[in-house]
């Protein structure tokens, strides 16, 4: 049986009186919620044959819209990595064939990174699994639970981002 948060902050008031545990009742069911909802994602993109950087890679080129192209510098700002990374998932995804690179017309030394017909059919196939999925595990929650997580979630991201973490 797991220790809940309340207990893990009550033993450390009892242990080290003084200690700072106003944080424990967030961070903890956090942690591992987010160890579950990983967990689970890296099954169901195994299940999809995909991994999660090549769904990110795919998913930004599709959502840009139609002709599903973007400059390298543009995959780096939308993403969470570094220009090194995308450069290593768009060659990945060259090799399988899921994107084509090729000069950017406009002129700049940018690089274009344009979804192939392969890669289309992979992340409409892929997109369906992990949102479908994620659906069903928010299903937890009320519309009206929703309405008052997100802005949370968002406001401490914001927070943790501002403090450099």
């Amino acid at each position: 049986m797991s220790t809940t948060p309340a207990e893990i902050a009550e033993a450390w008031r009892r242990e080290r009186p003084g200690t700072p545990v106003d944080s424990i009742e967030v961070f903890t069911p956090v942690v591992r919620l987010a160890k579950l909802l990983t967990d689970d994602r890296t099954r169901v993109l195994r299940a999809a044959g995909i991994d999660r950087a090549t769904l990110d890679l795919l998913s930004v080129l599709r959502r840009s819209g139609p002709p599903y192209t973007l400059t390298t510098r543009e995959l780096t700002e939308r993403t969470l990595v570094t220009a090194g990374a995308i450069s290593q998932r768009v060659a990945r995804a060259e090799q399988e064939g899921l994107v084509t690179r090729a000069p950017d017309r406009s002129g700049h030394k940018a690089v274009a990174v344009a979804l192939t017909a392969a890669g289309h059919a992979v992340i409409e196939r892929s997109v369906d699994a992990v949102l479908g999925r994620d659906s069903e595990l928010v299903a937890g929650l009320s519309a009206e639970e929703r309405e008052v997580l997100i802005p949370l979630l968002g406001k401490l991201e914001a927070y943790v981002r501002s403090r450099g973490a």
